[in-house]
C-alpha cells in the first residue's frame, strides 16, 4: 500500500509542476495587462533598499496566485472525481480528507487571500492602513487571529493538546497549546514573508521545508498530508522556473503569507513543531536578522547592526550578487531541511 501512496506523491507532483507551468502565460498576461507592477518606494526609512531594488520597479506581483490555485484546483478536481467515479483510479488521487488536509487547505486559500488583498493594496498604493499596503503590526494582527482559529479548531474541534519534544516525548499541555500553537503559526509566516525578498529565494527555500515535512508526514502515516505537500512542492518548481532572477514575477504576499502559515499548520499537525527552525533555518535567519535590527535602532539610538535588513539585504550591500546569495541560502536551506529530518527520524528510532 506504501507503494501506492509514494506513487500517488510522485504522479501528483509531476502533474502540478506540468499544469502550473501551463497556465501561467494566462496568469504573466493578466498581471501584466492589469498593471500588477511593484514600486519601489523612494522613502527615508530604507535607502539602501530602494537604491538596490530600483531596476525591479513595474515587475508584477501576486505571482504566489500560480501555487496555491494549482493546489486548490488539484485538491477540488481529484476530490470530485473521486466522488464521481468511486470506483477508479482517479478515485484513489483524492488526497483531500478532513482529517488530514481540509484544515492545512483551508488556511493555505484563506490566508493566500488575505495576501492577495495586501499585494493590491500596494500596487494601488491604496491605503485604509497607510499607502503601500498592510504594515507589519497589521500583518502580524492576522497573523494572529488565523493563527487563533487554529488553535482553536485544534484544541476543541479535535481535541488535541499534546505538543511532541524530540527525545523527550509527547506532553500534555492542555490549554497551553493554543497559545503555543498561535505562536508558532505568526512566527513561521513572518519569518517566511521576510525571506521573501529576493528572485527566488523563498521560494527555493519553501519547496525544501515543505519537501521534508512531506517526507515527515510520510513517516507518520499521513499519507494524503504528504500528498498534499508533494502537489505544493511541485506548484512551487514551476513557480521558481519564473521566479529566478530576472523574475519574471514576484511571489507577493497572496504566495508567502499563506505557505507561511500552512508550514506552521504543517508543522503541529504533524505534532514537529520543533524540528521547524531547523528545517527551515533560513526563515530563522531572516526574522532574527529584522527583529535585532529593530531592537538595536530602539535601544541604541537609531544605531543598526546589519546594513540593510533582512540579511540577505545586507549581503547585498556589501556587493554580494543576487543570484549568489539566493544559491547560498538554497545550499544551507537544503542542508538544514535535511539535517530536520535526521533529527525527526532519531526521535522516531528512538
Amino acid at each position: 500500500m506504501q507503494e501506492f501512496y509514494l506513487l500517488r506523491i510522485l504522479i501528483l507532483s509531476a502533474l502540478a509542476f506540468g499544469f502550473a507551468i501551463a497556465w501561467t502565460p494566462l496568469l504573466t498576461h493578466f498581471l501584466y495587462k492589469y498593471k500588477m507592477g511593484k514600486s519601489i518606494r523612494n522613502g527615508g526609512a530604507t535607502p539602501i533598499f530602494s537604491k538596490l531594488h530600483a531596476g525591479k520597479a513595474g515587475t508584477p506581483v501576486m505571482g504566489g496566485l500560480l501555487i496555491w490555485v494549482t493546489v486548490l484546483i488539484f485538491s477540488l478536481v481529484f476530490y470530485y472525481l473521486g466522488r464521481f467515479f468511486p470506483d477508479s483510479f482517479l478515485a484513489r488521487m483524492n488526497f483531500l480528507s478532513r482529517k488530514e488536509t481540509l484544515l492545512p487547505l483551508g488556511a493555505l486559500v484563506a490566508t493566500a487571500l488575505v495576501g492577495w488583498f495586501d499585494d493590491w493594496l500596494d500596487v494601488r498604493g491604496k491605503g485604509v492602513f497607510g499607502g503601500g499596503g498592510l504594515k507589519v503590526r497589521h500583518r502580524l494582527i492576522i497573523y494572529t487571529l488565523i493563527a487563533a482559529i487554529g488553535a482553536l479548531w485544534f484544541y476543541f474541534k479535535l481535541d488535541w493538546d499534546t505538543f511532541h519534544v524530540p527525545f523527550l516525548g509527547n506532553f500534555q499541555v492542555g490549554w497551553r497549546y493554543i497559545p503555543i500553537f498561535i505562536f508558532v503559526i505568526v512566527a513561521t509566516s513572518f519569518s517566511v514573508n521576510e525571506t521573501d525578498g529576493l528572485d527566488g529565494l523563498a521560494g527555493g527555500i519553501l519547496m525544501t521545508s515543505f519537501a521534508a515535512y512531506g517526507v515527515i508526514a510520510f513517516a507518520t502515516g499521513r499519507y494524503d498530508l504528504a500528498t498534499f505537500c508533494a502537489v505544493i512542492v511541485g506548484a512551487l518548481l514551476a513557480f521558481l522556473w519564473f521566479n529566478i532572477n530576472p523574475a519574471r514575477f514576484f511571489m507577493g504576499d497572496t504566495g508567502s503569507m499563506g505557505l507561511g502559515v500552512t508550514l506552521g499548520v504543517i508543522a503541529m499537525l504533524t505534532n514537529s513543531a520543533l524540528i521547524l527552525p531547523l528545517v527551515g533555518l533560513v526563515f530563522l535567519v531572516e526574522s532574527a536578522s529584522v527583529i535585532i535590527q529593530l531592537t538595536s535602532k530602539k535601544l541604541r539610538g537609531g544605531k543598526k547592526v546589519f546594513l540593510s535588513s533582512p540579511i540577505h539585504h545586507h549581503f547585498e550591500a556589501i556587493g554580494w550578487p543576487e543570484p549568489k546569495i539566493v544559491m547560498r541560502f538554497w545550499v544551507i536551506g537544503g542542508v538544514s531541511a535535511v539535517l530536520g529530518l535526521v533529527v525527526f527520524l532519531l526521535d522516531k528510532a528512538y
